[in-house]
C-alpha cells in the first residue's frame, strides 16, 4: 500500500463548492482508499491504497463529488513521498517568512507541454513564478495596492494551460510532516 495526497481544487473556497470533510472522507472509503483522512477545509486528502489502484479511486470520487458540487471537481494526486521530497528540495530557502511575501505551491493536473521561461509575473497579482518541476510551480504572492495578496491559480493556469490547484507553503510542509507521523507513528 502507498500513501498519497488528493489535493482536490476549488472546494470550500469563499463560500462556494461547499463539502463535508467527512463526506469526502467517505467518498474515498467507497471508492477503495484506505486509512483516509482529511487535512485542513480545503480539500487535502490522506489515503492509502495500491499504487497500482490511486488514479481509479480519484477517477471514482471525482464522479462522485459532481452530484455534490454540480460539476465534476478536479483532483491532483501525488504520494506522500513526493511531498516530503518536495519539501525537502526547499524550493523558498531564498524567501523567510515575513508579512512581505506569501508562498505557494501550484500542483498541476499534469506535465505542461509549454516549458515557460522562469521567473513568470503577473503585475497585477503581484505574482512572480520563481522555480517549476514537472507538475509543481513554486509562486511568491507579495501585496499588491489594495493590501491583499493575490492568488497564483488563475495565473499559473493561464500561463501553463494545464489545470491546477494552489496551496500555501505551510500547508504542504505541515502534509508532509503529517504524513511522516503518521507512517512512522
Amino acid at each position: 500500500m502507498t500513501k498519497h495526497v488528493a489535493f482536490i481544487r476549488a472546494i470550500n473556497v469563499a463560500g462556494h463548492g461547499i463539502v463535508k470533510m467527512s463526506t469526502l472522507r467517505a467518498a474515498f472509503q467507497r471508492a477503495g482508499g484506505s486509512d483516509v483522512s482529511t487535512f485542513i477545509q480545503s480539500g487535502n486528502v490522506l489515503f492509502e491504497a495500491p499504487a497500482h489502484d490511486a488514479a481509479g479511486i480519484v477517477r471514482r470520487v471525482e464522479s462522485e463529488l459532481r452530484s455534490v458540487l454540480g460539476s465534476e471537481p478536479k483532483i491532483m494526486l501525488r504520494t506522500t513521498r513526493e511531498i516530503e521530497a518536495l519539501v525537502k528540495s526547499t524550493p523558498f530557502k531564498d524567501f523567510g517568512a515575513t508579512q512581505d511575501v506569501k508562498l505557494y505551491v501550484a500542483f498541476l493536473s499534469r506535465t505542461p507541454s509549454i516549458q515557460p521561461r522562469l521567473p513568470l509575473i503577473s503585475s497585477k497579482e503581484a505574482l512572480e513564478a520563481i522555480r517549476m518541476n514537472n507538475r509543481e510551480v513554486f509562486i511568491v504572492s507579495r501585496p499588491k495596492e489594495s493590501g491583499f495578496f493575490g492568488f497564483p491559480n488563475n495565473f499559473i493556469e493561464e500561463q501553463l494551460h494545464v489545470s491546477a490547484t494552489s496551496r500555501n507553503w505551510s500547508t504542504v510542509t505541515k502534509i508532509a510532516n503529517l504524513a511522516r507521523s503518521q507512517r512512522d507513528g
